[in-house]
């Protein structure tokens, strides 16, 4: 089964992160140890960070279509990368989720895609 986990972040999410955590490199061994693993199981699909530049909002619900700046939407909180797994169910998923240093201090959220193929 095919899940995405995102994970987002603020724009001042990175230095939060790097703060809190003490060792810089430690964001990055984490990433690099769980990418090992479920390269190696199979069970990786795709991951890649999202560049906070380079975004554009797109609006048609209300009228004239309308493009801002993003990846602001309603919320400060923004997706600051993802992965794309496909592992044996939800609880994996989560577990995986669980291991990366961004859930000790924002959501990563787990969603199962609706169409697996």
């Amino acid at each position: 089964m095919k899940f995405l986990l995102l994970i987002h972040n603020t724009a001042d999410g990175d230095e939060v992160l790097e703060a809190a955590l003490g060792r810089p490199d430690d964001r990055d061994s984490t990433h690099a140890g769980v990418v090992a693993e479920l390269a190696a199981s199979g069970e990786l699909l795709q991951i890649s960070a999202l560049e906070y530049d380079r975004t554009l909002v797109r609006r048609t619900e209300s009228g004239p279509t309308a493009i801002t700046d993003g990846p602001f939407t309603e919320s400060r909180e923004i997706v600051g990368g993802f992965y794309l797994i496909d592992v044996g169910g939800l609880d994996r998923a989560v577990e995986i989720a669980g291991r990366l240093e961004e859930a000790r201090f924002a959501p990563v959220e787990v969603r199962a895609l609706a169409s697996d193929g």
